[in-house]
């Protein structure tokens, strides 16, 4: 089957590379990496025989939307856009009214299985009309591993599911890393390499997180002094938590995980020393002096 992969980042290259060993024919656009079969969208396009299938597997946002409407005016009637990004499912949902306008189908699809989908299988939740999604599933059946793909739903159920799916991540890789911030501050001398390793085997938590992490642990060492403490988010986290206040949902652990990636990224926290100085006034409790900033360094 013919496809039009637009994006060949990690995940677009990986699922290009998939596709194609499956017997696809797979065409390419990126602006930003020679190896691509065309030079523009509209050369893309006539790379390929109708009805066309145009797949976005580029970051959420403008990008996204200047992509989709720049597919619009060259898409002709029954070809179908799908976007494979994070995009927000409100987003997909009105760009599926647009698309219906002019006789052209869309479909969102999210994706989940990182640098490792080549090898091992994209997981695929897909939100679309039956029509399109149908025409496509040899591509979706070929990119999942077995048992990894499923129509969830109409138009913005597959970026919804995989919103919540991603919701669902920040909660477990907080869990991991509170966890193993309790043995490194305790009293033992304990490896974490050594720890992540056995729970791999027959433990109750044990997962592909936990996998990945063993792995880190075994490329940077157990103590893993060359990251920096910076946790960044793509948004999912955020989005997330905005429906479940939508719905009167409580998610304590998923909004929790969030704010601990916030407080990541604030080496020194106002809200401490808030916190700190009230203990002092009505306590009479003992406060930490900021250490003196070096000659000619920054006074903040």
């Amino acid at each position: 089957m013919q496809l039009g992969m637009i994006g060949l980042g990690r995940m677009g290259s990986g699922m290009t590379e998939r596709l194609t060993e499956h017997g696809h024919e797979v065409h390419t656009y990126d602006p930003n990496v020679a190896t691509r079969t065309a030079d523009s969208l509209q050369r893309l396009k006539e790379q390929m025989g109708a009805p066309r299938a145009f797949w976005m597997m580029i970051p959420a946002g403008k990008i996204t939307e200047q992509t989709f409407h720049q597919l619009l005016e060259i898409a002709d009637e029954g070809d179908t856009i799908v976007d494979g990004g994070n995009s927000n499912f409100r987003d997909s949902k009105r760009r599926y009214v647009e698309a219906s306008q002019r006789g052209i189908h869309f479909v969102d699809a999210g994706v989940s299985g990182g640098v490792w989908g080549l090898e091992v299988g994209f997981c695929l939740m897909v939100g679309g009309d039956k029509e399109p999604v149908k025409r496509l599933e040899p591509v979706f059946k070929a990119l999942a591993p077995e048992n990894g793909y499923a129509h969830v739903g109409p138009s913005g159920a597959g970026h919804f599911v995989k919103m919540v799916h991603n919701g669902i991540e920040y909660g477990l890789m907080q869990s991991y890393a509170e966890g193993f911030e309790i043995m490194e501050h305790s009293e033992y001398d304990l490896d974490a390499h050594e720890i992540s390793g056995i729970w791999r085997n027959g433990s109750v938590v044990r997962s592909w997180l936990l996998e990945l992490l063993h792995a880190a642990f075994e490329t940077h060492g157990s103590k893993l002094e060359d990251i920096a403490p910076y946790v960044e988010d793509s948004g999912e986290g955020r989005w997330t938590i905005n429906e479940a206040i939508n719905e009167n949902v409580p998610t304590p652990v998923i909004a929790a995980s969030l704010f601990a990636r916030f407080q990541s990224r604030d080496e020194i926290r106002f809200s401490a020393r808030v916190a700190a100085a009230l203990r002092n006034q009505f306590g009479g409790h003992a406060v930490r002096a900021v250490e003196r900033a070096k000659a000619g360094s920054d006074p903040r």
